[in-house]
């Protein structure tokens, strides 16, 4: 379980890293409307890329139960199904890119200066759409063959390069949220080109060339678009409330909108942390499925969940010891900085809550089990929404936090409810 965690663990915590350096960069711009439209922006890719998150999710649950079946064939078959995808998807979104934004634009809200820098951020990261994709498949591919290290090192180069040119571009050259977003772009890019150099290589070690005749065989591709479209509704509904819940922020001004765009970087962090136990589960729990083990899926619940637990306890104790110094490396804005410490005891509370739900996702994606994650995932979105309306008006920010506590305690419940039909089903 180490053995898988460690690295993922590892190559999560970079992600939300860049995001980090993203906001602290421009944190120390002299006007929070560069954060906010940071923020924005991001939210718009959330909508876009995260809800293409089934390329990682299916590819790792479809990949290791082919690497426990020991089917060769299979596993190289898994790695150009998700890609060809990939590339058709992204396409797509940059033909389409002039009527998602106007859309956007009306979609979110905050003043005029934050949506016209999150426009520039949009227009320049657009571009990017085909790698970020395939970047996504070549991560699940990688982790199904239990690779962690490969996809680590992946990772790490990825966001070396997007922080290397944050700090060229926006602080050497001066080209503030238009310097983020062509980084991005730059390295989303370059991470998608050795990727699949990389993958290519140990798939033909694996099995030799692509069999084409295995990969587009009817029944597994049309197990592939089911389970995609499962993960694709589930995704899109976790992003929704994310947008929704920096929507609501935007509305409250740009203070709070900044403050809340630097806590949500910390519960990035925890999650990004948190999933590398999540998708050790969700490897070794397809591989047992694949294999017809009932008691190593037992097993993979039990000790990949019990370390999970412990690091959350472990994150909230930081986060109350260290909280107001870890704000205050984000921005030297006095305002944002109180603003944040504020409503620092809901990021506390939040890896205790949130650490079941990133467990039973990992779970239910490696079994593939997809129909039930998507469910739950409509259930909770209803709650989140419901409660945004009864505790938003009552509390201000402080019932929007809380609302986004009870959406995650919501996604653990609902899952939770689905899991022993799961577990009897193992082998």
């Amino acid at each position: 379980m180490w053995r898988l965690a460690g690295p993922i663990m590892l190559s999560n915590v970079s992600t939300p890293l860049l995001g980090a350096v993203d906001t602290a960069v421009v944190g120390h711009l002299p006007d929070p409307a560069y954060i906010g439209g940071v923020a924005l922006g991001a939210v718009i890719f959330n909508f876009l890329y995260w809800g293409f998150g089934f390329l990682r999710m299916g590819t790792t649950g479809f990949t290791a139960q082919a690497y426990g079946a020991a089917d060769r064939a299979e596993i190289g078959a898994t790695l150009v199904r998700p890609l060809l995808l990939a590339a058709g998807l992204g396409l797509a979104l940059i033909a389409l890119q002039d009527p998602i934004g106007l859309l956007a634009q009306k979609l979110i809200e905050g003043s005029a200066q934050v949506k016209s820098y999150a426009d520039i951020y949009y227009r320049i990261r657009i571009w990017s759409a085909p790698a970020a994709l395939a970047n996504y498949a070549i991560l699940g591919w990688l982790l199904g063959t239990q690779r962690p290290r490969t996809a680590l090192a992946l990772q790490i180069g990825l966001n070396g390069i997007n922080i290397a040119l944050d700090l060229v571009f926006v602080l050497g050259l001066g080209w503030d949220v238009a310097g983020v977003a062509s980084a991005t772009l730059v390295a989303e890019i370059a991470a998608a080109l050795a990727g699949l150099a990389v993958a290519l290589r140990i798939a033909s070690r694996i099995g030799g060339g692509p069999d084409w005749a295995r990969v587009l065989r009817r029944e597994r591709l049309l197990a592939l678009l089911r389970v995609n479209a499962d993960i694709f509704v589930r995704t899109l509904c976790l992003v929704a409330a994310f947008a929704y819940f920096t929507a609501q922020g935007a509305r409250m001004g740009d203070v709070p909108l900044a403050a809340n765009a630097i806590l949500m970087n910390l519960q990035q962090f925890m999650a990004y942390g948190l999933d590398g136990f999540a998708h050790a589960a969700e490897i070794l729990a397809g591989g047992a499925i694949g294999a017809g083990s009932r008691s190593a899926f037992r097993e993979v619940v039990r000790i990949t969940s019990a370390w999970a637990v412990a690091t959350a306890a472990a994150v909230a104790a930081i986060y109350a010891a260290l909280g107001p110094l870890i704000v205050a490396a984000f921005t030297a804005i006095p305002e944002v900085r109180a603003a944040a410490a504020g409503y620092l005891p809901w990021m506390i509370l939040s890896p205790l809550v949130s650490v079941w739900s990133f467990q039973l996702d990992g779970i239910f994606i490696g079994a593939t089990r997809t129909a039930e994650m998507r469910n739950a995932m409509l259930l909770s979105l209803a709650l989140f929404l419901g409660a945004c309306r009864l505790l938003v008006p009552a509390l201000g920010n402080d019932g929007l936090w809380l609302a986004f506590v009870l959406f995650m305690a919501a996604r653990a419940l609902t899952l939770g409810a689905f899991f022993p039909r799961l577990a009897r089903a193992v082998g």
